[in-house]
């Protein structure tokens, strides 16, 4: 009986996984149908940064016959993924709260909550701060002779990665506040690596931004104001010791 117990607790928990990345699923289908109709206004939104940095009678152009619709279409689909990213993460919260105690939902929950807003944040910091200087600064150091003509393919590229890079970079306080939280490391811990996570900085951000020093900087300086952000913060979250540990320790 209890291991026919323990099976069907198993099937229920896979029907529910099951049931919940359906609806995530669907949400981000239903935004993107919703979004469809505007695929050309949203290219052009994301391509504003470039286009007014480019040459008074030079434009965008296509180098497949099939990118005019595909380019658009594809930035509306990962738009629809951004804007679920909310609903995708109330459905990862409700299939683990059930399995955690009154005191770990009233912490997780300002941490959930956290991590939307700082990933919206990312997106934004790198269209409305990012964008500007790196495309300002490589449009103007080419020579007077060459018009520059950017593939809208190449371009939905490069905005696609950045957009990625900023928003996971900018979840670090949320990932050291968890790390703290759950006793893997501490705070000292974390500020003895200091050093090591400067070159680390550099180092992931020149694996998830374009091969170039500008934007590996302005990703890597990002990231190292967040983590000291994440270790004032993990001070809140940090795992206290239990009533029977302090006793033993007595």
């Amino acid at each position: 009986m209890t291991s026919q117990a323990a099976q069907s607790g198993f099937i229920s928990h896979l029907v529910e996984l099951r049931n919940r990345l359906m609806r995530a699923l669907l949400s981000i289908l239903l935004i993107f149908l919703s979004l469809v109709y505007f695929a050309n206004d949203i290219y052009s939104f994301v391509a504003d940064p470039l286009i007014q940095h480019l040459p008074e009678n030079a434009s965008m152009i296509a180098t497949d016959v099939t990118a005019p619709f595909f380019a658009p279409f594809k930035l509306t689909l990962f738009a629809a993924l951004f804007l679920s990213f909310p609903f995708i993460l109330h459905q990862i919260w409700g299939f683990i709260a059930p399995g955690l105690y009154q005191t770990e939902k009233k912490m997780l929950i300002p941490i959930l909550i956290s991590s939307i807003l700082l990933f919206y944040g990312g997106i934004s910091f790198c269209y409305f701060v990012v964008f500007p200087i790196i495309l300002g600064f490589f449009t103007g150091i080419g020579p007077e002779v060459m018009t520059l003509t950017p593939d809208i393919s190449s371009y939905l590229s490069f905005v696609l990665k950045l957009f990625f890079a900023f928003g996971i970079a900018f979840e670090i306080p949320v990932a050291i506040m968890l790390l703290c939280w759950s006793g893997v490391t501490t705070i000292e811990n974390l500020k003895e690596k200091r050093p090591y996570v400067v070159v680390g900085a550099f180092v992931v951000a020149m694996f998830l931004t374009p091969p170039d020093v500008l934007s590996q900087t302005l990703l890597a300086i990002p990231m190292l104001a967040l983590f000291e952000l994440g270790l004032v913060l993990a001070s809140f979250y940090s795992k206290k010791p239990q009533p029977q540990e302090t006793e033993e320790m007595e």
